[in-house]
Order: C-alpha cells, then structure tokens, then sequence
C-alpha cells in the first residue's frame, strides 16, 4: 500500500502529542533527590535571595562609613554672573573649573560606628545563615510529607479494592438473608473512610508538590519524593546536653549576641561624636576675570587665575545638647539590643529543650504505634484462620481490618511528626547542615 508524503506528514504531526506525553510522562516518573531539592530551593526560594541581599546592603553600609577616611573628590565649574563684590556660588567664588576634597582624619566616633557596622555585617551573616536553614527546613520537611503520602498511596489503593470486594460479598449476603443492613452499613463506612484518606492523601500530595515547585523552581508535575534519599537521622543521646549546643550553634542567638555589639559600639560612637574632630579639605579653583569684576577690589597686578587651599579643618563641640540626647538614646537601644539578645537566648534554649522532649515523647508514641499496629495485623491472621474454620464470622475479620488501617494510619503519622521533630531539633543545634551535606 503507498502512502502520499502529505498523509505520513500528517501521521507524524499527530504521533507527537503522543510522544510529548510519554516524555513528560517518563520525566515525571522519575524521583527527585532530597539533597537535588535542597541545592534548587537554596538557589530559587525568595526568602534566600532576599537574606543575600541583606548582607550586600549590610557591606554596602559598613563601605559607606568606612570610605569617609578616603578624601572624596568633586570636580566642577561654579559659572555665572557677578555685581559688585563676587560672592560665593555654593561656597565657592565663580570659576571657570574647581576642585574639592575632603576626608576624615581625626575622628574617634567614626571609628567606633566603622566598628559598629563591620560587626553589624556580621550579624547579618548570621541572620542570613538562619534564614538560609529555615529554607533547608521548610524543604526537608515538605519533601519528607510528599513521601509519607506518596508511600500511603499503594497500599490506600489495595485497601480500597478489597474494601469494594468487602462491600459486593456483604450485599450477596444480605440478599441470602444471612447478614442485616447494620453489616452493609458498616461496610460503607469502612470503604468511605478508605475514600476520605486517599483523597486527604492525593490532596496533600498534589499541594506539597506545588510547594516544592515553587522552592526549586521545577514543574509540580515532575517532582516525585525518594524516601531513599533522605539521610537517616542521628540519634539522641541523653548525655547530650543540647540546649547549651543549641545556644552556642544557633545562627539566630549568634546573630543578637552580635548585634547587640553593634549597638554597644554605635552609642559610644554618638557619645565621641562630642570629642575634637580633625578633617582634611583642599580647594582649588581656576578664576577668569570674565565672570566677576575681581580686578575692582584686588591691588593691581596681584589677581592671579590659579588658586589653591590646602589645610586641615579643626572642629571643637562645645554646647551640643541635640547630639547629647542622641547619643543617650542609643545607649538606651544598646541596653535593649543585650536585654534581646540575652532574651533570644532563652529562647532558643527553652525551644530545644522543648524539642528534645517531644522526640522522646514521639519515639515512645511511635513504638506504641508500631505495636498496635503487630498485634492489628496479628489479630487479623488469626481471623482469618478462625473465619475459614466457621468460629468467626466475617464481620469481625471486618472490623479485624479496620483496626488494621487505623493502626497502619496512626503510625504512619506519628513516625512522620517525629521524624519533622527531629529536623527542627537539627536545625535548633545547627547540626542540619552538616546532617544533609549541603555546601556552603
């Protein structure tokens, strides 16, 4: 049979679709590294950007007081029209060209407030590592709910089937009129609460996945979780006394410790903003008779086109009751910037203290899950036996099952609260870093 090259044209135009979709398909099969998901929502997530460009601003501002010692120089012309004498055009005579420069020499507050913000940077470094870990939390905690729902899904999808099989022998039963209506109904309600959970579970996977999407900046369609990937999490010794770990590791402390620094720093510099200062200042500027009449009021012959200053202004506050206040308020601030930072502290460690309690609380709770969970499944073995053997009826193996997927439910999640537990406890010692392997 012979084909026009229009029809094969048209055949391989249409098979594309077909194509695209077994690509998108096979790409959305295909599962996603924790460690690959982390690296993506360091680089894509606003809130990291936004903490870099913290600390840009905050070197920016430590450059800004510090070039003060650097004399900045302006160039320009000061061109106009004098009568009379020739005052000043913005402190300067009308010239043709001028120069000016100025610089910091003798400061002893200045010196202070470049100390304050170098060690403000700092504290925005820390600040930033703290936001930087919130990501990484957010991240790992999202990816690790993605595969406790993505896990729950097989077997939602087995106990939905034999739920539905449940329901049909129950129906052939009642129509024997060896069961009653109560056994139908008690069916349903198994089977919709089968339907109620897989729903809950597709729901939570189709919005965690949307989040991720919108962390790592890839389609939610190919994000599938690697329960694999996930690194297993270190155990919790009792001798470990972690918050005063947390209290010295925590990116959070570290930075109010910081900058309350900063602030000590800043108000002895207000308070120096009351000593001598000495600055250095040079002038020059190349005057023309043309824009001012100086020849009137200068001796004959003694006007000359090139003049120049050079000298060092000498500044002596005597009665400043304005930067008085000023520097009194920023020790007011300094004290409240320590009373934060020792407050943060507290925090912190009541936090962790918190958190380590839980995830002991939560290793026990799920050891009493897991155990139900045995016996449920046990219990239901023996049912079995008992049922083909005529000493149980189908009812209890009914209920025998339904026990079965509430213990398998309430161990799949207290397992996940403690394993989120034991993330948050990770990134309250600072040890969540280094327990994924993230660089830096």
């Amino acid at each position: 049979m012979k084909y026009s090259s229009q029809t094969l044209g048209r055949s391989c135009l249409l098979l594309i679709p077909v194509i695209l979709a077994g690509c998108l398909c096979a790409q959305a099969a295909e599962p996603l590294p924790l460690k690959r998901v982390v690296e993506l929502a360091l680089k894509h997530s606003t809130v990291a950007v936004a903490a870099d460009a913290d600390v840009q601003r905050a070197l920016a501002a430590y450059h800004e007081v510090r070039n003060q010692y650097i004399p900045q120089v302006v160039v320009g012309s000061g061109l106009g029209q004098a009568w009379g004498y020739p005052l000043s055009l913005e402190g300067s005579a009308p010239s043709i060209f001028n120069l000016n420069t100025q610089s910091a020499l003798i400061n002893p507050a200045l010196r202070d407030f470049i100390r304050a913000a170098k060690i403000d940077m700092q504290a925005t470094g820390f600040q930033s590592k703290d936001q930087r870990e919130q990501v990484i939390q957010d991240a790992v905690v999202t990816y690790a709910e993605l595969g406790k729902w993505q896990s729950s899904i097989d077997h939602l999808q087995q106990e939905k089937e034999a739920a539905t099989k449940s329901e049909q022998v129950i129906e052939q039963r009642i129509q024997a009129g060896v069961d009653s209506e109560l056994t139908r109904n008690k069916a349903r309600l198994t089977s919709a609460r089968i339907r109620l959970r897989l729903a809950q579970a597709l729901g939570a996977i189709d919005v965690l996945r949307n989040k991720l999407a919108h962390l790592t900046g890839l389609s939610a369609a190919s994000i599938e979780a690697d329960p694999d990937s996930l690194p297993a999490l270190p155990e919790i010794k009792q001798e470990d006394d972690l918050p005063s770990r947390a209290v010295q590791n925590n990116p959070a402390v570290q930075a109010s410790n910081i900058h309350a620094d900063a602030q000590s720093f800043r108000a002895r510099g207000e308070h120096r903003s009351l000593w001598p200062t000495a600055d250095f200042a040079a002038q020059y500027a190349l005057l023309s008779t043309s824009l001012a009449n100086y020849q009137q009021f200068f001796v004959p012959h003694s006007f000359q086109n090139n003049n120049a200053t050079v000298g060092v202004v000498l500044r002596f506050p005597f009665i400043n009751e304005v930067q008085r206040a000023k520097a009194q308020g920023a020790k007011a601030d300094a004290l409240h910037a320590k009373q934060d930072a020792q407050a943060t502290k507290n925090q912190v460690s009541e936090q962790t203290l918190k958190l380590e309690r839980t995830v002991e609380q939560l290793a026990a709770a799920q050891e009493v899950a897991d155990l139900g969970y045995q016996i449920a499944q046990a219990n239901l073995s023996a049912l079995k036996i008992r049922v083909d053997a005529g000493s149980a009826t189908l009812q209890d193996m009914q209920d025998a099952n339904d026990q079965v997927n509430e213990r398998f439910n309430s161990l799949q999640d207290t397992s996940f609260e403690l394993e989120k537990a034991r993330i948050a406890l990770l990134r309250a010692t600072g040890d969540l870093e280094n327990w994924l392997g993230v660089g830096k």
